[in-house]
């Protein structure tokens, strides 16, 4: 990234650094025990590609995608992984505000005290999800000899070995049973990227076209902060309804929460159609998922510690259970009402998209998508 002065808007380095200092250990593992649960979620991956593309006929006979490596991760590795997604992704917004502060007194003093505190910051965010992620696709970093990806799209498909091993040793539940489940989770993700190939330029054009709506007015953001704190704090501004948003939602413009809005519908598809393939596999090649799912679900509703429910709100990430819920509700009507390859029109294109609202009235979706494709 271009520095003024030498010094960045964000000290990544400093972020990595800070984040490993500051996560948990794993649990206790014997280094033999390590290396058997990371054959066996490779073992898992292998299988649930299988799964996951005869139960959702995504990717048609005798098309083969792109081939994309699978991971095996511990938090270290997930918090690089996911650092290296964040600077790529945040390049223009960066390069923006360095623009504007270059242009400023002192601007090269407060880049490198700026970058080093926001370096910070972001690694103590990413300390605390790091020992909670179980698997992602991750998609926007590019590929390196440390972080391979596919060639064209830069994927990679994520498991974080001791998160796992921790969750099924909380729940008390089958641990092959579990890795299985999670895999197939998982896999679905790297399914929808890998059959779909306009999905990840279209997820990244629509948050790009959110952080170009940033205004990286210093004033107007410590306002905004301000506002946000206050509604935190069981205040809110006069004339404002405390909505109980998230500090992620209260800091955007009127454009940025029209973005948002087709965020979240495409984040409860996707998260919500994982789950629903998961759920639909699972009773085929995994013997106890029901108990397994009955106690992911609790342990989804009442995270860990009232810790963790403050920081899920601050965050947002109380929207992303949501988005599980209302998203698997929407996949599950439409595919009892259309069929699943009536539901898959829904991969089309990105006008085939559900919006915000659709989500959470699948026949409205129903009737656009399939009444626009009849001759």
């Amino acid at each position: 990234m271009t520095s003024i002065g030498g010094a960045e808007m964000v000290d990544w380095n400093l972020a990595v650094a800070t984040a490993i200092r500051l996560v948990r250990p794993g649990p206790d593992v014997t280094r033999e025990e390590a290396r058997a649960v990371v054959a066996e979620l490779r073992r898992h991956a292998k299988a649930s590609e299988e799964h996951v593309r005869d139960f959702t006929r995504m990717i048609p006979d005798g098309h083969e995608p792109e081939d994309t490596p699978v991971l095996v991760v511990d938090r270290p590795g997930w918090v690089r992984a996911n650092v290296a997604g964040f600077r790529e992704l945040l390049k223009p917004l960066l390069d923006k505000m360095q623009e504007r502060r270059a242009g400023t007194a002192g601007g090269a003093v407060l880049g490198a005290v700026g970058g080093k505190v926001t370096g910070v910051e972001l690694g103590m965010l990413l300390s605390f999800l790091a020992s909670r992620v179980l698997g992602q696709y991750e998609t926007f970093a590019p590929p390196t000899r440390e972080l391979p990806g596919a060639p064209r799209s830069g994927g990679r498909l994520l498991l974080v070995a001791p998160n796992i091993v921790h969750v099924e040793r909380e729940l008390d539940v089958d641990p092959h049973d579990f890795r299985l489940w999670v895999s197939l989770h998982e896999e679905t993700h790297r399914t929808q990227f890998t059959a779909v190939p306009w999905l990840r330029d279209h997820l990244e054009g629509e948050i790009q076209a959110f952080l170009a709506e940033t205004d990286v007015d210093p004033m107007t953001v410590l306002e905004r902060l301000r506002e946000a704190a206050q509604t935190l704090a069981g205040g809110r501004p006069e004339g404002e309804e405390d909505e109980g948003r998230s500090l992620v939602e209260i800091v955007q413009s009127p454009e940025q929460r029209e973005i948002l809005g087709r965020l979240t519908a495409v984040m409860s598809l996707l998260e919500g159609h994982a789950d629903f393939v998961m759920d639909g596999v699972g009773p085929q090649v995994v013997p106890s998922v029901g108990e397994i799912r009955e106690k992911f679900q609790q342990r989804r509703a009442r995270g860990a510690s009232r810790l963790d429910l403050a920081l899920r709100k601050l965050l947002g990430l109380d929207a992303k259970l949501r988005q599980y819920r209302d998203g698997e509700r929407f996949v599950r009507a439409v595919v009892e009402e259309a069929g699943m390859d009536g539901f898959n029109r829904v991969w089309t294109s990105p006008n085939t998209l559900p919006t915000k609202a659709e989500i959470a009235k699948p026949g409205d979706w129903i009737a656009r998508v399939h009444r626009r494709a009849e001759p």
